[in-house]
């Protein structure tokens, strides 16, 4: 997150500037700051503090992007609010983003053999004694949980991962929450 900052505030007078596009700015933000901001985002385990964090900074990129706007009853400029900057930015945003690579990192993952390192990382328990406290949430319980956001759960992710396809339309499903078919039956089709 640190490097994000450091790679927005080195543009932010591009994305603040009257003389460039709006689409321009996009491709500024998708090309230059997303890829900072997301490298390893395949392997992370977010909190919802984190999660929060990065909506944060995605907000702050897009009120950057899209100016303030002027107030249609008091007549003074103001920040635009969550729902308008949805409203204007129709790509899906920053966590979305994150757990669809995540769901697709896993079924790569899953489609491997058991002998590889990264596989027994994926599934593999810790050993040693469970500390008092709420044990932190391991990748493979937010690989459970993503599907479970949209309606899929009770499915076995194992062995939905060895159908790629339907392993997929999974990825795009997560990354779409708008979408308004239900997805297990999309899924099972």
């Amino acid at each position: 997150m640190k490097s994000g900052n450091v790679c927005y505030h080195s543009v932010q007078n591009l994305l603040s500037s009257g003389l460039l596009s709006r689409n321009l700015k996009f491709k500024i933000y998708r090309i230059i700051i997303l890829p900072v901001v997301l490298y390893g985002c395949e392997t992370w385990s977010l909190t919802l503090k984190e999660e929060r964090r990065l909506r944060v900074f995605e907000n702050r990129v897009l009120r950057r992007i899209f100016g303030s706007k002027m107030g249609e009853v008091t007549g003074e400029w103001r920040k635009l609010h969550i729902e308008e900057l949805n409203d204007l930015y129709s790509s899906p945003n920053i966590v979305r983003v994150i757990k669809s690579r995540r769901v697709s990192w896993a079924g790569r993952v899953a489609r491997m053999e058991e002998r590889r390192g990264v596989y027994r990382v994926l599934v593999g328990k810790p050993e040693g004694k469970r500390p008092l406290w709420r044990p932190r949430r391991r990748l493979e319980d937010n690989i459970k949980i993503d599907p479970q956001e949209v309606g899929c759960g009770g499915i076995d992710w194992f062995e939905l991962a060895e159908d790629r396809d339907r392993w997929r339309a999974l990825v795009n499903v997560v990354m779409n929450l708008r979408i308004l078919y239900n997805a297990e039956n999309f899924l099972t089709s």
